[in-house]
This record gives structure tokens, C-alpha cells and sequence, in this order.
């Protein structure tokens, strides 16, 4: 009888499939491999308590020494009052009150003590500025019109300011007038002339009252 070859269990014909097979199982196996995790144990020493002995520390003892109380103070003096008796005798002393006609009486005179007036205060920066009547124009109109170019300063071509300080009183008239800065050649003297023939200004004003302050006036100088 001649033996003749199922072809249903001939593996030959499975070898591409088992071979597809072994290289599905090998790669998964690769994959798991590098899922794989691995974790470390720690032992926890969160619970465990070192006991550490601590020697008490020894606080020194201190003794207060007890002051005796102070001694009492003594007993104030008694002042001993004499007794005069009556029965003593004293001395009378005659006082003559009365005045004759010839009695001669010495008058001094009283020196009375002058009072000295304290200065009365000059502001320098006050709320309201003192202003010449009519304002700034109708001072430069008075200035240029009673002003006199000096012969002098003429002459010699003298040009510049004249800086002249003076003081506008609660009435607004002016005093204490003087020059901070001159130029000479009788410049200084023609301008301290003209403020001091001005009229009475507009006083300045502090906390709504008229007060005494400094102003500081310059007169130019020129030449034309």
C-alpha cells in the first residue's frame, strides 16, 4: 500500500504563517520589556524618634538678702514759746509825729524809665506786593520823565543798572532808601532822587493787613 501525503498537515504550507507568528510574539515581548517599570522600596523612618537625653540644665539659686527697714525718722523740734508776763516792764519810745512850719522837707525827683518802642518788622516776601500807583507802566513813565541823564556819565559813555533798595511803609510812603549796586559817575545819586520823589505806593499786604516790607527797584542806565 503506498503511502501518500495529507495535505492539510503538511506544515510547509503553515511556515510563513509561524514565522509571522514568532516575529508578532517577539516584537510585543520587546514592547513589554521597555514598559516595564521597577520600583524601588524605601524603608520609612518617619516613625522612628531618636531619644536624645538632655541634661537638665541647673539654674543657679539665687538668695535676696533681706535689708533691714530704715530707722525712723526723728521727732521735728518743738520751738519752746517764751511767755512774757505782764508785770515785765519795756522801754516806750516817743515818736514825734508833729511837723513845725520850719521843718525843712527834701523832694526828690522820680526818674521815670523811657519805654523803648520795639522796631516795628519789615517783610521781604509778603502775600500781596506793594504796586505803584497805576501799576508797573505808570512807574516806568514817572522814572523816564523826572529822571536826568548825569553830564558826567554822559561824557564818559556810563551805561548799566542802578539797584536801589528802599522801604514801603503801611501808608505807602517810602523811606530807607539806598543803593545795593551802583554804577557810579552821579548815576546813583539821580536814581535814589527819583524814588524818592515818588508818590505814596500801595502797601503790601499780610494776612489781608498792611504791613512794612523792602523793595528792590533797578533803573537802567542807557544811552541813545
Amino acid at each position: 500500500m503506498e503511502l501518500k501525503k495529507n495535505t492539510e498537515a503538511n506544515l510547509e504550507n503553515k511556515k510563513s504563517l509561524f514565522r509571522i507568528l514568532g516575529l508578532a510574539f517577539a516584537l510585543a515581548f520587546v514592547l513589554m520589556a521597555f514598559e516595564w517599570k521597577v520600583y524601588e522600596i524605601t524603608e520609612s523612618t518617619l516613625g522612628d524618634r531618636d531619644i536624645i537625653e538632655e541634661e537638665e540644665e541647673m539654674m543657679p539659686v539665687t538668695i535676696q538678702e533681706v535689708q533691714p527697714p530704715p530707722p525712723p525718722p526723728p521727732p521735728p523740734e518743738q520751738i519752746e514759746l517764751e511767755i512774757v508776763e505782764d508785770d515785765v516792764e519795756t522801754e516806750d519810745i516817743d515818736i514825734d509825729s508833729e511837723m513845725d512850719e520850719d521843718t525843712e522837707v527834701e523832694i526828690k525827683d522820680i526818674e521815670v524809665e523811657e519805654v523803648v518802642e520795639a522796631a516795628p518788622e519789615i517783610f521781604t516776601i509778603v502775600e500781596e506786593q506793594a504796586e505803584f500807583p497805576g501799576g508797573y507802566q505808570k512807574m516806568m513813565e514817572f522814572i523816564v520823565s523826572n529822571i536826568k541823564y548825569p553830564d558826567i556819565a554822559r561824557k564818559e559813555h556810563i551805561e548799566g543798572k542802578v539797584f536801589v533798595n528802599f522801604v514801603i511803609r503801611k501808608d505807602g510812603s517810602i523811606t530807607d532808601v539806598k543803593i545795593l549796586k551802583g554804577i557810579g559817575f552821579g548815576c546813583d545819586e539821580e536814581a535814589m532822587k527819583v524814588v524818592k520823589k515818588m508818590p505814596k505806593w500801595k502797601p503790601g499786604k499780610q494776612r489781608n493787613q498792611p504791613v512794612n516790607m523792602y523793595f528792590n527797584l533797578p533803573i537802567n542806565f542807557t544811552l541813545r
